[in-house]
């Protein structure tokens, strides 16, 4: 009885995680973003909140802001003239991804939310499993837009431009140069090319996101690109039971990060949503988190089609035996 009511309980809060994930993401974007009137009053929020930074993609322009987006506070450090490197923010991130992983893009992410809302938009779906290799520009993305250009090319007074804030990131139109400039004329009346061209970048986003499913954190967010290094030594993970997983492949169906979960639980790209979970038909596939949970993520998957192979090469020795038998 010991042994079965851990496991039961475990299986309880995964379904409970993956089923309510829209109301933790819902309530992860309130939080993020808490100072509601600001958006009226045309203001940033300044107060102490904005020294620490938020665990998601949240531009720190937005009005009704809690915090520092991470991405936006590490370029600001490196391509400051006091600073070379910031060891708090790295520190944070790292602790974050340690921690839990691309989790934070699955439940804690506002621009991950937003993307999911579009792609709710009743229209024809397309798939991402023919463009896997687009994946690999976000880790080119936080190379260089995030960590080297901002240090290597400064003005005058050598500071460094925050390259991806700057010209990449359409959170920072949507949350903050677009409802800004709607309550203030001045903002309006400087509105130039940039503003275009990242208006141009969101709208995109905004049109890829009803078509396929989170293009930006697939291909382009740097953010995520950093919490995938971490998502094979994160201790929040996927689990696969493999003594219940009956090779039914229904998970790997669900999976709209093109993940198999039974070959590979702790995939760069998973980011931990848990349609896997509720794919499964014999609850074979569930959260984990602590060390060593790579130990039980076997799945008999692969043992079974190696234990089909066998068989078939022993019925063709036998055959093959028969024959050369009946011609001597």
């Amino acid at each position: 009885m010991d042994n079965k009511e851990p496991k039961k309980k475990r299986g309880g809060v995964s379904q409970f995680l993956s089923r309510f994930r829209w109301l933790i993401q819902a309530v992860a974007t309130l939080l993020s973003n808490i100072h509601l009137p600001n958006f009226f009053k045309g203001g940033i929020y300044q107060g102490k909140g904005k020294a620490v930074c938020v665990p998601g993609l949240n531009c720190y322009s937005c009005p009704a802001a809690s915090g520092a987006c991470p991405i936006g506070s590490f370029q600001a450090v490196v391509g400051s003239s006091k600073f070379s490197f910031s060891y708090y923010i790295t520190g944070f991130l790292i602790l974050i991804g340690v921690l839990l992983g691309r989790f934070i893009c699955g439940f804690l992410c506002p621009f991950g939310w937003l993307q999911e809302l579009l792609h709710k938009i009743p229209t024809k779906k397309l798939s991402t499993k023919k463009l896997k290799p687009l994946t690999y520009i976000k880790y080119a993305v936080l190379l260089f837009a995030v960590c080297l250009l901002p240090m290597l090319i400064t003005n005058d007074a050598d500071m460094g431009d925050p390259f991806f804030c700057k010209y990449l990131c359409p959170q920072g139109v949507l949350e903050g140069a677009i409802p800004l400039s709607a309550v203030d004329s001045g903002i309006r009346a400087a509105l130039g090319t940039l503003f275009s061209w990242k208006l141009g970048i969101l709208i995109a986003v905004i049109v890829l996101s009803v078509l396929f499913y989170r293009p930006f954190c697939k291909w382009l967010c740097p953010l995520g690109a950093f919490y995938a290094l971490l998502n094979k030594v994160s201790l929040f993970g996927m689990k696969v039971d493999k003594h219940k997983c009956i090779s039914c492949g229904k998970c790997a169906k669900a999976c709209k990060m093109d993940v198999d979960v039974t070959k590979t639980p702790n995939h760069t790209e998973c980011i931990r949503c848990g349609k896997c979970i509720r794919a499964c038909p014999v609850e074979a596939v569930s959260f984990c988190y602590g060390f060593g949970k790579g130990k039980e993520n076997d799945c008999p998957a692969k043992k079974a089609e190696t234990a089909k192979q066998k068989i078939e090469t022993e019925i063709k020795t036998e055959i093959k035996t028969g024959i050369e038998t009946e011609k001597e």
